[in-house]
């Protein structure tokens, strides 16, 4: 499943109509096309100092970059551990 990107000035808008303008969460999720989900995640992270959304921030990238390293360096092993098979039947 992708996750959609929506730019900055989006997600503060959105919650602005919830917070600000007493919008229920399901009108404005219907309206915009935006999944509840997203919407509380969003209410929630604009409720969090900006320090320490900034160090979630930073956390979420590195666990990302983690996650795609690790899928390469797996799939690397993999590739390795079929050659190693297919030359030890080669030369046994």
């Amino acid at each position: 499943m992708s996750q959609k990107r929506y730019p900055e000035e989006f997600k503060i808008e959105a919650v602005r109509q919830i917070v600000e303008r007493g919008h229920p969460v399901a009108e404005v999720s219907a309206r915009l096309g935006v999944s509840q989900h997203s919407l509380y995640k969003w209410i929630k992270e604009r409720q969090t100092p900006p320090g320490q959304r900034q160090e979630q921030l930073s956390r979420s990238e590195e666990l990302r970059r983690l996650k795609a390293e690790l899928k390469r360096v797996t799939e690397e092993r993999d590739i390795l551990k079929k050659a190693a098979a297919y030359f030890a039947k080669q030369s046994g």
